[in-house]
């Protein structure tokens, strides 16, 4: 793990610097891995510039292409339990949510090498005697920086639509999360992708990150991360004159209203913020609930928060670690504020005795009635903590949802079917779900918010269309 990923080998940091990677269960280091600066990370852009210049990848087919992917898929597949320990022991997840995440890393795969010769221009009716062609083609080089939430699933989510759009690429993984991004570089050799076509850069987001964004050879960029570092992404992005996609966050509300099924939104309500111990942009971390039924709903909810267990990966309990003591710190600062500011705290999880004390643990906690304009309204925690707020009609619910700077994922519980269709549509949201949250890993649904979640979509077709370019080519063949 301590070496980059550059053109089909192993290569060291130049200045030979290696940072610690801690395991969030034990806050003990279990690996070591590259602290990359500008000149490793000059070296995978150029590996990634002749593979795509003048390589194989860059003059292979789209079929071709296709196929090494989804052999890609199949390479995963076959070394799942290997990933997912790895991916366990490198987040803290527990272990059925890390083998749900390197199934979805291999659907990544599977997907878009199946949609990578579907990805079609078309015609323009034009002039009499002109013939009007839009082809759409790769960006290039594009550069990828990854979150530490969901290292593996995001190295499918983001590399899986550039490569299949033609794309040579350079991802530089979450400095406390590499150890799934760089055994999947190895591996990608096994399904046969030619050397450039993936390279691996690992190191501080400050520098190797800043360095990837700003190098000149790079196109195009996909980050994912906070807002705050997402300015900074899009500001040294138009310094080279290219775009990014942005995918920044959330605060996503839960509108339960009175004729909302009971049995089937608190299950789903409890999952939707504990899932990753709520380190998930998509996080449902508020649930507005109509006056009328707000006593009913928040006690079953409470009853329900209230068994949610807390453990080591291997113990395979609701909630895991935090990723670092810095996050920890972090989320545990919000609970403590609320409870500062007389908010009243409703449940708690429950922590297995057994956990090791220097573990980055959090015990998941249900507020309410929490005052929209409060921080635990309106900021993203990025941890297991559930704001309940009551609306008393329809207009008021929607003000709320909308009353962030976010706007990502929404959901909506109700029978009324013109309700659900009235309401989805003046919700400021990406996505929104009705009597659901999430409906899996949604790899096929376009995924991307507005405001402080960012811009540009990633999953389904619309990520193909981001990772390439349309190019209008108009030939005069004469009447």
């Amino acid at each position: 793990m301590s070496e980059n990923f550059i053109g089909g080998k192993w290569v060291p940091a130049r200045s030979g610097a290696q940072l610690d990677c801690l395991a969030p269960a034990t806050g003990q280091p279990f690996a070591t891995i590259a602290d990359s600066d500008a000149q490793d990370v000059d070296l995978a852009v150029r590996a990634a510039r002749r593979a795509y210049d003048e390589g194989t990848w860059g003059r292979m087919t789209a079929t071709e292409r296709g196929r090494i992917m989804s052999r890609f898929a199949a390479v995963i597949l076959d070394h799942h339990a290997e990933l997912a320990a790895l991916e366990s022991l490198d987040t803290g997840k527990p272990a059925s949510v890390a083998r749900a995440d390197i199934t979805a890393l291999a659907r990544y795969f599977e997907f878009y090498g199946g949609a990578a010769d579907k990805l079609h221009g078309e015609t323009i009716p034009y002039l009499d005697g002109f013939q009007v062609s839009v082809l759409r083609e790769p960006h290039g080089v594009t550069g990828h920086i990854l979150p530490w939430n969901y290292p593996a699933q995001m190295f499918g989510r983001t590399l899986a639509p550039a490569l299949a759009a033609g794309n040579a690429t350079v991802l530089k993984p979450a400095e406390d999360a590499c150890a799934t991004p760089l055994r999947l570089a190895a591996l990608s050799q096994e399904a046969g992708f030619p050397d450039g076509a993936i390279n691996v850069v690992t190191g501080r987001g400050a520098v190797a990150g800043s360095a990837l964004v700003s190098n000149p050879g790079v196109d195009f960029v996909s980050f994912t991360g906070s807002p705050e570092v997402g300015q900074v992404i899009q500001k040294l992005a138009a310094d080279n004159y290219i775009s990014c996609t942005l995918e920044l966050g959330g605060k996503s509300p839960h509108l339960v209203f009175e004729d909302a099924d009971f049995d089937q939104a608190i299950p789903v309500i409890c999952k939707a913020i504990i899932q990753n111990t709520g380190q998930t942009c998509s996080a449902g971390s508020r649930v507005l609930i109509q006056r009328s039924i707000y006593d009913r709903f928040i006690a079953r909810l409470a009853e329900a928060f209230s068994q949610l267990r807390v453990g080591a990966p291997e113990m395979d309990h609701d909630c895991g670690p935090i990723i670092t003591a810095k996050q920890q710190k972090r989320v545990q600062s919000f609970i403590d504020r609320a409870k500062a500011a007389g908010i009243p705290l409703l449940a708690e999880g429950r922590p297995d005795p057994g956990l090791d004390p220097r573990g980055f643990y959090v015990t998941p906690s249900l507020f309410g009635p929490v005052d929209p304009e409060s921080e635990l309204a309106r900021e993203e925690v990025f941890g297991p903590v559930l704001a309940a707020l009551p609306f008393d009609d329809e207009a008021e619910a929607i003000r709320l949802a909308n009353g962030t700077d976010y706007g990502l994922v929404a959901a909506i519980w109700t029978k009324d079917g013109a309700r659900q269709m009235r309401v989805a549509k003046r919700l400021r949201a990406g996505q929104v779900f009705l009597n659901t949250y999430g409906a899996g890993a949604g790899i096929e649904l376009p995924f991307g918010g507005n405001g402080k979640s960012g811009h540009g979509r990633e999953k389904g077709f619309a990520a193909l269309y981001d990772f390439s370019v349309t190019k209008t080519v108009v030939l005069n063949h004469g009447s």
